[in-house]
């Protein structure tokens, strides 16, 4: 899968590091009406500039530009920085090879995959995973990636929109951020704070900020404390939460699957109750029935 790119965060770490359009397009090798034309969204980058701009903007490849999913062919070799002529070039071929093995239509010679595991930065087991990902074999994640879990407001925001908004689109930086001053009642942050936030740009939120996240994105207050973290379940976990937090609060829950009108599956429910048996000594309030 490809990087997600936001023209708007762009714009909001650019302007956090206090750099012009045009230091950034030559920082990147590009013109500032082009830089001006990603920000607005009226452009996008092709994938082998995510590096070098997120370089030129001092944020990390990974914070700044996400991916869904183990890496393809064509993300190693975008993430390397490379264009495919230059792939090509590397391993004295034409563009077919590299072209043919990233769209999944013929694999990499054997005599390829050193030269280019080399010039991606990757092992030579590495790039074939990532180019059985390229023909729709998709590997499991690492045991690092199923245990790592947000620990910063942003990167909590960002697992809450993965995670939380299944079947429904997920509010923007500008709509969080009219949720927050709303429930704060006053003008405390904008959309290009919400976006420094999720960037990393920013770490820093007010108690108020805070608890304006937690009510625009629908979940209990203490998440969003710094020795709070969320629990690396993807979707399911997400709504037991919430579910346990209406019990917790002894309101009376209407299961619905955000998008589903016909309500949870029987597989989520099955979670969720699994979740209540997990999580009960750790919320002794709760009590059956309530």
């Amino acid at each position: 899968m490809p990087r997600q790119f936001d023209g708007s965060r762009v714009r909001a770490v650019r302007r956090a590091k206090d750099l012009h359009q045009k230091e950034l397009a030559e920082k990147v090798g590009v013109s500032a009406p082009t830089v001006a034309r990603w920000e607005s969204g009226q452009d996008f980058p092709k994938g082998e500039k995510l590096p070098a701009i997120a370089a030129a903007l001092g944020q990390s490849l990974e914070v700044l530009f996400p991916h869904d999913g183990p890496p393809d062919l064509q993300l190693l070799r975008c993430d390397a920085g490379l264009s495919v002529a230059q792939a090509a070039a590397i391993i004295g071929a034409s563009r077919v090879p590299v072209s043919n093995a990233e769209s999944g239509r013929r694999r990499l010679s054997d005599a390829y995959v050193h030269p280019l595991a080399q010039a991606y930065g990757v092992t030579e087991q590495e790039l074939l995973d990532a180019q059985d990902c390229s023909f729709g074999l998709r590997s499991r994640p690492s045991r690092d990636q199923q245990s790592s879990a947000p620990r910063t407001v942003g990167e909590k925001i960002n697992y809450l929109l993965e995670y939380g908004y299944v079947g429904q689109e997920a509010p923007s930086d500008k709509e969080i951020a009219r949720l927050v001053n709303e429930r704060a009642g006053v003008a405390a942050v904008t959309a290009d704070d919400i976006a420094a936030l999720r960037t990393g740009a920013t770490t820093e939120a007010s108690d108020v900020v805070r608890a304006g996240l937690a009510h625009a994105l629908q979940v209990d207050a203490a998440l969003f404390q710094d020795d709070a973290q969320v629990d690396p379940k993807a979707r399911e976990f997400m709504e037991g939460l919430r579910f346990l937090t209406s019990i917790h609060r002894g309101q009376i829950l209407g299961l619905a699957a955000r998008g589903n009108s016909k309500g949870l599956s029987a597989e989520m429910m099955a979670h969720i109750n699994e979740l209540v048996g997990e999580l009960k000594h750790k919320l002794p309030e709760v009590q059956d029935g309530q």
